[in-house]
């Protein structure tokens, strides 16, 4: 067994190191039996949180705010439910299904074009299927920058929006992208008497734009944004690893230290990695490079090898296993920079001195030619690879320090149970800044982002996934956490709704832009706390976070978890290792 870890252990060096010149970029995720009709979508990562199959009668790919009126007005005339979809479609919950198989699928694929770069002015106006990648670039080109973004730059600037998508800041307006819009164009159904769709044009005056500018999608298409830039500026990165012991202290003060400073948290290891990036002069002399390791082009003979060993850890519950190689892929990554190099090429020393736009997103798994899937995206579903769930939450800076302290208490109970967050680099933790879209964030927050293993059998309970799901259930419902609308399980929905102060207000202006609910689907509607059945009740949904089981059950350390009735049966899914407060 020892040498079995050990070639492993080589396997992933050898996965976070090997970078090919060429890739496959991930399919797109929707797939249509005849031309652009009879269609199916799901996201990058090939299942829905409940592995239902999206169907839809047809796809239209609008080139120009026109095309795209015309569009809407057709589907609006005939009472077609219509749903906008991206061209990498990241969002783990159902957000592009339509109702039904007879609604209609709008990409915004080819609505891709920069419109126009005010360099005087600062601003930049793009079409919503432009991608974040595409925006950096060329914000840069005009010696501009957008401030703070999401990591991952295979994202579309009209899909991030939708679901509040961000970096991490305390600083200036904070880290969510919406929060630098200064105007937005977006399609929506009208009346007979208006051509059946309008455009709305808002600005930072408007009444409505608080709630455009995260949407959901359920109030139309948003076909234009105009974004707030500044100046192209440099950042000093320099990745610092200690004990975590003294995180939940440290964790508020920190981020308010430094300008895009985040934390990666390795719990069972009991060691917290804080990344302290700041600005420096724009003549500070280097030319640094992010491109962080997990977002590179992976063989695709060595994701199959990863995956397969996990399979068989999970099935043999082999948590040593897991343990020696979240060990290793840690401390490979953190010998490593994560990525980041000095010049481009090497890393040799910190801090890794940059400009912005080389530092605050990668991706390079989407960028490069067609190499037949001998490499891939980790998680591309067309390849045996990473098949994982998310659930991300953020918690008032006011009470996060008591929920570092409860999952550290965890751990003490179960030093082995978080070895497998920790194959996934751990816990990410960013800031975040209250907002004024309704649908934003309430306060001033910490953003929690884990990711972890699923099982392709939906039957098959996970090594410690009691442990897991107890720390999901303490941050959404013991601490309030908001749920992240486009990275979560179904029951992070449950009652989120009643958490924002202005949810009237959304639906106000979603009853005024789309009456009959054309870009709403049950699902949507669920999540908005609109209908009831956010959870699915039937045996086995607990195991995917589909429903949720009483909180007052009690710890059994043998497996199989089961949901029927808002009872539970068998063993217990949530344990009440600590005491509710």
């Amino acid at each position: 067994m020892r040498m079995f870890h050990k070639a492993l252990a080589s396997t992933q060096v050898f996965l976070f190191f090997c970078v090919a010149v060429f890739s496959t970029p991930p399919e797109d995720p929707i797939k249509c039996s005849s031309g652009n009709t009879t269609c199916t979508i799901t996201n990058s990562y090939g299942m829905f949180p409940d592995r239902s199959i999206c169907h839809v009668s047809q796809v239209l790919y609008p080139t120009t705010e026109q095309e795209l009126l015309s569009m809407v007005a057709s589907a609006a005339r005939s009472k077609t439910k219509m749903k906008v979809a991206t061209r990498f479609s990241h969002s783990i919950p159902k957000l592009v299904c339509p109702e039904g198989e007879n609604g209609v699928l709008i990409s915004t694929r080819y609505l891709n074009k920069i419109v126009k770069v005010d360099v005087e002015a600062r601003t930049m106006v793009v079409e919503s299927g432009v991608t974040l990648k595409d925006l950096i670039s060329e914000a840069a080109k005009a010696g501009l920058a957008l401030p703070y973004a999401p990591y991952w730059w295979g994202l579309t600037i009209g899909g991030l929006m939708g679901s509040g998508a961000h970096g991490s800041t305390l600083w200036g307006k904070g880290s969510s992208v919406h929060d630098y819009v200064l105007n937005l164009r977006i399609v929506r159904p009208a009346s007979p008497q208006e051509g059946y769709a309008k455009v709305e044009n808002l600005d930072q005056q408007h009444e409505d734009l608080n709630a455009a500018k995260v949407s959901l999608g359920v109030l139309g298409v948003i076909s234009q944004i105009t974004l707030k830039l500044e100046g192209i500026f440099k950042r000093s990165i320099t990745y610092v690893a200690k004990n975590d012991s003294d995180l939940g202290e440290q964790v508020a003060s920190f981020g308010y230290a430094h300008e895009f400073g985040d934390i990666t948290w390795y719990p069972s290891q009991r060691r917290a990695v804080y990344r302290v990036d700041d600005r420096v002069p724009i003549n500070a002399s280097g030319n640094g490079l992010y491109d962080f390791i997990p977002f590179r082009p992976t063989p695709s003979l060595a994701l199959a090898i990863l995956r397969t060993t996990e399979d068989v850890q999970e099935s043999a519950g082999d948590a040593d296993g897991k343990c020696i190689n979240a060990k290793t892929t840690t401390n490979t990554l953190i010998t490593s920079a994560y990525g980041l190099t000095n010049n481009g090429i090497i890393f040799t020393k910190y801090p890794v001195i940059g400009f912005q736009n080389r530092l605050q997103a990668s991706g390079t798994c989407l960028d490069s030619l067609k190499d037949a899937k001998i490499t891939a995206c980790a998680w591309d579903s067309t390849v045996k690879g990473e098949f994982f769930h998310q659930t991300t939450f953020s918690i008032g800076l006011s009470v996060v320090k008591d929920f570092i302290e409860d999952v550290q208490k965890l751990v003490e109970l179960e030093p082995k149970g978080l070895c497998g967050l920790e194959l996934y680099n751990g816990i990410l933790m960013r800031y975040v800044k209250a907002s004024n879209a309704y649908l934003g964030k309430q306060e001033d927050a910490l953003d929690i982002d884990i990711t972890y293993y699923r099982s392709k059998d939906p039957m098959s309970p996970r090594l410690y996934e009691d442990i897991v799901e107890e720390i999901e259930q303490l941050g959404i419902f013991k601490y309030g956490g908001l749920p992240h609308w486009g990275k979560n399980r179904n029951l992070a929905f449950e009652g989120a709704i009643k958490k924002y102060k202005n949810a009237e207000k959304f639906f106000r202006v979603k009853e005024k832009y789309d009456s009959e609910g054309l870009f709403s689907s049950t699902w949507t509607d669920q999540m908005l706390g609109l209908k009831d059945g956010v959870t699915i009740v039937k045996d086995g949904c607990a195991l995917e976070g589909l429903c949720i089981c009483s909180q007052d059950s009690h710890c059994n350390p043998s497996r199989g978890y089961y949901c029927r009735a808002g009872k539970v049966y068998k063993e217990a899914r949530v344990c009440t290792h600590l005491k509710s407060k």
